[in-house]
C-alpha cells in the first residue's frame, strides 16, 4: 500500500527536537531525518520527492569520538547544485549561518525562508503552521 502524505525531509540533530517533529507531523505527513551532512546529502538523491526540506545549521555529535556532523550550510552547498524540487525552511538559532543558507539557496533558485526556534514551544506553535503553510503556498510552484 502506498503512503500518498506530504512528505517532509530535515536535518536535526536534536533528539528532543527530532521527537517533537515526529509528534506534530505524524498524523498527516511522512517524515524522514537525518542527523548529519553527510548522511542528508548522500540519502537526498534517493528519496521520493518531498513537499518541504527543513534545515537547521549547528549540528553536534552525541560523543566525544564521534564523526564531525558537518552542518546546514553543508547541506544548503549541495542542494544549491542540484535542481530545486521543494520549498526549504530553515530553523536555526545561528543567525548568521542561516542567512547565509538562506542567500545561498535562493541564488539558486529554490523558494526558501526561515523560522528562529524561539521559546519552549517553537516547534508546535510556531514551526507546525508556518511550514503548512509555506509547503501549501509552494506547492503550485
Amino acid at each position: 500500500m502506498q503512503d500518498d502524505r506530504p512528505l517532509i525531509v530535515m536535518l536535526e540533530d536534536d533528539h528532543d527536537r527530532i521527537a517533537r517533529f515526529s509528534a506534530v507531523l505524524s498524523n498527516g505527513y511522512r517524515f524522514l531525518f537525518w542527523r548529519t551532512a553527510h548522511d542528508f546529502i548522500a540519502n537526498f538523491p534517493q528519496i521520493p520527492t518531498p513537499q518541504l526540506i527543513a534545515l537547521d545549521h549547528d549540528l553536534f555529535v552525541d560523543h566525544p569520538g564521534d564523526p564531525d556532523p558537518g552542518d546546514g550550510r553543508d547541506v544548503s552547498r549541495y542542494l544549491s547544485t542540484v535542481p530545486p524540487v521543494a520549498p526549504v525552511l530553515i530553523h536555526s538559532t545561528n543567525s548568521l549561518a542561516a542567512e547565509s543558507m538562506l542567500y545561498q539557496l535562493r541564488d539558486s533558485g529554490w523558494v526558501v525562508d526561515r523560522i528562529s526556534p524561539i521559546g519552549e514551544d517553537w516547534i508546535e506553535a510556531d514551526w507546525f503552521p508556518f511550514a503548512c503553510a509555506f509547503q501549501f503556498r509552494n506547492s503550485a510552484r
